[in-house]
């Protein structure tokens, strides 16, 4: 006969198990009934469980505007260029692009007014500005044609030229030479291969700002100056070596030649110095000093042994002056004509001392 008792006790651990599985059951996932406000049990539904919204599902306006933040944190009127900062000039070869449209990139060369013309926007002046405020410009001529949305233009200098720095005057190798960035005064005159004999002491830089006026920069040896006889020269400017004063010693003296003035003012000593003194057989009371007013020439008589003396007081001497000294045995030397004397000045050689 069947047994009630065992099918109860044969049926007992299939419900434990299955009172234990529906605890195990995740709660997030269990179907729940909800009750409609009608009543209506047919219309019940089960939820799906929750979800996380990944960064790709986030609102698109939301992506947009904070895109449209970045993007224009650096918006409106560029600041103005710095004087170390590189400008686009006449001749530069650009690349222009805009981000998204590669019919849009183009190598362009700068015309000799400064412009380029561009797809859609036609002839566009970039000459004077940097490569950022050229972005902006030509960001703000796309946007304003309709031709972008959001136009992100990027502008390449793939060759300057006209950043180079013009060296002129007394120097071994006058040119133009690219200098990228700022460069000191010295570093100019030694890529011009250095100064010549003639050079003085006198530097002019005309800077490519016309606003600026020139400046006049004295070279000197003192290294405690050297700071400020050694400035910054730009892309762009002009540096001229101006031409030394020479002071020319001829005559009955140890070493004629023509002097350059190391400093502004040379006196007539300081010349006879120069030239290492008179010789001995020089007649030193009929020394004459020839120099050079307009277009004529004016002989002065020097008192030279009395101011070897300190007996007379000692004359400066300009550029291109003459100090005659001449022989004493050589009666005829003091009627020497001043052109016979020229003659001999411009006939010596040049020595120069270092600065």
């Amino acid at each position: 006969m069947f047994s009630f008792n065992k099918l109860v006790v044969s049926c007992a651990p299939l419900m434990a198990c299955t009172v234990l599985f529906a605890s195990a059951w995740p709660q997030s996932s269990r179907v729940q009934s909800v009750a409609p406000a009608n009543g209506n049990a047919a219309n019940t539904v089960a939820p799906s469980p929750p979800t996380r919204a990944t960064p790709a599902e986030a609102a698109p306006s939301q992506i947009g505007h904070t895109s449209s933040t970045v993007t224009n944190t650096g918006a409106g009127t560029p600041a103005a260029a710095s004087p170390y900062d590189l400008v686009i000039g006449a001749g530069d070869l650009l690349q222009i692009a805009v981000f998204g449209a590669d019919d849009f990139d183009k190598v362009v060369r700068v015309s000799s007014s400064g412009d380029v013309s561009l797809p859609f926007i036609g002839s566009v002046r970039l000459a004077g500005l940097t490569t950022t405020q050229a972005e902006k410009l030509l960001e703000k001529r796309l946007l304003d044609g309709g031709y972008f949305a959001d136009p992100q233009v990027s502008v390449f200098e793939k060759e300057y030229q006209t950043q180079g720095v013009s060296v002129a005057g007394e120097v071994q190798k006058p040119g133009i030479y690219p200098m990228l960035g700022s460069h000191r005064l010295f570093d100019v005159i030694s890529a011009a291969g250095g100064t010549t004999l003639k050079a003085g002491n006198q530097v002019t830089i005309s800077h490519r700002d016309a606003s600026q006026p020139p400046q006049t920069v004295t070279l000197a040896g003192n290294s405690s100056d050297s700071t400020r006889n050694n400035p910054e020269v730009l892309p762009g400017d002009t540096v001229v070596v101006q031409k030394a004063g020479i002071v020319y010693v001829v005559g009955d003296v140890r070493t004629p030649g023509g002097f350059v003035m190391d400093k502004p003012v040379v006196t007539v000593l300081q010349a006879l110095a120069m030239a290492q003194g008179a010789n001995t057989t020089a007649k030193l009371d009929a020394a004459r000093l020839i120099r050079r007013t307009g277009d004529q020439r004016e002989d002065v008589p020097i008192a030279l042994k009395k101011i070897l003396s300190s007996q007379a007081p000692d004359v400066n001497l300009q550029a291109d002056d003459i100090l005659f000294v001449p022989n004493s045995r050589a009666k005829s030397a003091l009627h020497r004509g001043l052109e016979a004397i020229v003659q001999a000045a411009t006939g010596v050689a040049i020595y120069s001392h270092p600065l």
